[in-house]
Formats: structure tokens, sequence, C-alpha cells
């Protein structure tokens, strides 16, 4: 079966270039689901003429973007930690918190207790919330267990959700997300484990596509993620980091020196780490939904990351503790407000660098002939509003690999704001 869009408003993102690349072209063909073509229907249609069956959908003019692709989230855990919100609020620091029992720890206190069917339930709620916003490939981490056990619980439940025809999920390790209490003043004992035992036993069931580690003074030092980083790259998996989130390590220099897809946070991230990114080819993925709950102040070095072009990602850091938000178009908002990052730097942020920052740019992330055919089809006029506009229900379908989902919306029509 072929798939023709019809009457479309193409944008994308280039590699390479700036300002937005709206197309001239009308149509997009889509068989065995990929992009066959993109130009006028009379081209598309051609591109499609060895097919049996063509399916025609007239979008009457609706924009068209590749799938939005949140490439940093912790969508699987049990718990919540509303308490803590508001001891933050009340002035207790996050590292303090942490250090109490509270902070990561209590979601793996609640995590370990459920069941893998009810991690499950309460991680498919949840990732509807970003189907919703047009989300079509989407980053789910473990790091919520941090014992062998836990964490192949927590990434069996992500790849459960991966296996739903509508959404591709890219699961990554997180075993080195904190120091689990059997390993209480012991971190080095659980680093061994982690590289022993946790990793060979994911690879070995391929639960997880990447490993990820937290390099931070209540974490694991550089060296403790150097460990893991190169245990990881010895069983084929790809690596990844929390780094410079709330001092500057060295993490993220030590991340890209070994070939790590992107390093997530980097408020504290230094002239040295940003040039080690950009000889290195490695993404910076800002996370303003954790900048905005924890009332940060540091801003990630967003001008010198500019200037020697390095890819910036967007994404969400859904989680339980510092961004409990399932919306990707909210935090491109955010993005814009609080970063300052255009809106164009956002839709890259969430398309092809996300993509690269998950090793998928050779596929997703752009409207291209021969990338797979992930697309959001939405009722506005520029891509602008994608960052501009928060709630409303603008999305009018997915295409998930060639497959056409539909989304319930409103009544709203793109109207003129007071």
């Amino acid at each position: 079966m072929g798939l023709l869009i019809t009457n479309a408003n193409l944008t994308s993102a280039t590699p390479g270039e700036t300002g937005y690349a709206p197309s001239t072209a009308t149509a997009i063909a889509i068989h065995n689901g990929l992009i066959a073509a993109i130009g006028d229907k009379k081209r598309c249609l051609q591109a499609l003429s060895s097919t049996s069956t063509i399916t025609t959908i007239d979008v009457q003019g609706q924009l068209i973007t590749p799938g939005l692709i949140d490439c940093h989230t912790h969508l699987v855990f049990a718990g919540n930690r509303a308490r803590e919100f508001e001891q933050r609020l009340s002035g207790v620091s996050y590292q303090t918190i942490a250090e109490s029992s509270g902070g990561i720890l209590a979601t793996v206190s609640a995590t370990r207790e459920a069941s893998e069917e009810t991690l499950y339930q309460l991680a498919n709620e949840r990732l509807q919330g970003f189907k919703n916003n047009g989300v079509t490939t989407i980053e789910i981490k473990s790091g919520y267990g941090l014992t062998l056990a836990d964490e192949c619980k927590m990434l069996r439940v992500a790849r459960r959700l991966g296996q739903q025809a509508d959404i591709k999920v890219v699961t990554t390790l997180l075993a080195a997300h904190a120091i689990p209490p059997e390993f209480t003043g012991n971190a080095d004992g659980y680093i061994d484990h982690i590289c022993q035992a946790i990793i060979p036993a994911v690879a070995n069931e391929r639960l997880a596509d990447a490993v990820d580690v937290f390099c931070e003074k209540i974490a694991f030092t550089p060296q403790q993620c150097r460990r893991v980083f190169e245990t990881a790259r010895n069983y084929g998996l790809a690596i990844k980091g929390h780094t410079e989130q709330l001092s500057n390590m060295g993490g993220s220099a030590l991340a890209a020196r070994l070939g790590a897809y992107s390093v997530d946070h980097i408020e504290y991230l230094d002239t040295e780490g940003v040039a080690a990114l950009a000889a290195c080819g490695t993404v910076a993925t800002l996370l303003p939904g954790a900048f905005y709950f924890l009332g940060e102040t540091q801003l990630p070095p967003i001008d010198q990351l500019r200037r020697l072009d390095v890819p910036m990602a967007i994404a969400s850091d859904f989680n339980p503790g510092t961004s409990p938000i399932a919306s990707l178009r909210t935090i491109m908002n955010m993005a814009c407000t609080l970063y300052r990052l255009t809106p164009e730097e956002c839709l890259r942020g969430v398309t092809i660098h996300a993509a690269k920052a998950l090793g998928l740019d050779h596929d997703r992330g752009e409207i291209r002939v021969g990338m797979a055919a992930d697309l959001a089809i939405w009722r506005l006029s520029h891509p602008a509003e994608l960052s501009y506009c928060i709630g409303v229900p603008d999305l009018t379908a997915r295409i998930v690999d060639g497959h056409y989902f539909p989304q319930a919306v409103g009544q709203y029509s793109g109207g003129q704001y007071a």
C-alpha cells in the first residue's frame, strides 16, 4: 500500500543550513514506511505507480513537519515527589533533599515495589501526553531500579511501549543514576556491579540501545563514569551523559571524547567542554524543564554553542522530581523564553538535532526522500507557532513509519489572538 499526502504546507530542518526549510512541494508519497517522493501530486503519484493500493489524504494546506522527537525522558517510574516540590518552594535545595534519602532514591523505592504491569500502565498514560504533542520518537531511560532485576524490569517496560505501532522508543540504561542504599559509601563497588553484571545482562537481552551516566558531585565522578562508558562501548552500546547540571565536573568533554551521542543539561559547561563537543560532533541537549522546575539561574552557554555550530537538541527530561512535564511543545516554549532560543532553533532541537542525539539522524528528523515517514500534521500556518502556543489542540495527525494516526482535535482554527 502507498500513502499520498496532498495540499500540504511542508517545512523541515536541513543539516548545515539556517532558516526554516519551507518547500514549494505540496505532496508527499510514502511507500514501505519511507518517503518515496516529494513534489507535486503528479510526481508523487508516479512514485507510487507500482503499488496496488494508494490512500490519498488531502490536508488542505495544513503544516507538516517531521514528527517531533523527545530525546531525553525518564518515563517509567512509580510514585511522585509532589512533597519535594513543596520543600523546594520553602527553600530546601535539591542537593539537600537528595542527601536525606529523597530525590532519586525516593523514586527508586517506589519503582522497586511496583510490578512490571503497574509500571507499564503508568508509563503508557504518560506517553499519551507526548503523542498529543506530535511526538513520534521518544527516548526512555531506566535509572530508578539500581539493581539488575529492577533496571531490566524498567527497560522491558520501555521496550513494550515501543511495540505500539504509533511510536518509536529508544531505550537507555541509566544504572549510574544514583548510589543505591545497598552500596552506601561504596560507589566504586556499585560501578563494579554495573560494569560486571548489569551492562552485560542488558546487552545480552538487547534491552538497551545506549548507556547513560550522571556525572555530578551527588552521583558519580568522571573516573567512575569513564569505566561505565568504556564497558558500554565494549558491549556495542552507544553512550550519553547527564553532565554539568549542578557543577562543572568535566563530564561533557569526557563523554564527547569517548564518542557520546549527546551530553544533557550542561548548564555549567565551560569553554573547553564546548570545544570538545564541537570537535567530536556531540549534541548538546538542553533541558529547560528541569531548569524551570528547579528555579535554576545558571544558563547553558548558548552563545558559545552557536558560535562553534554545536547542534542543540531540546528535550523534556520528563521525570517525577525535576521536570514532570509531559509536553514537548511546552518545553519548546521554555527554551525560547528561558534560554532565548529562536523558534527555528527549537524546531531543529526536536527534529534533526534530537534525532542525532539518539543516533537516528540517518533516517529520522527530516522530510527527505529515503527517510522514515515520521511526520506531524498541524492546523497551523507557520512553524513558529509550535513554540508560541501552549495547550491548544492543533495536532491533526501523526504518521509513524508510514502509518497514519489521526488525532482527536477541538474546533480551534488557528485564529488571531487578542
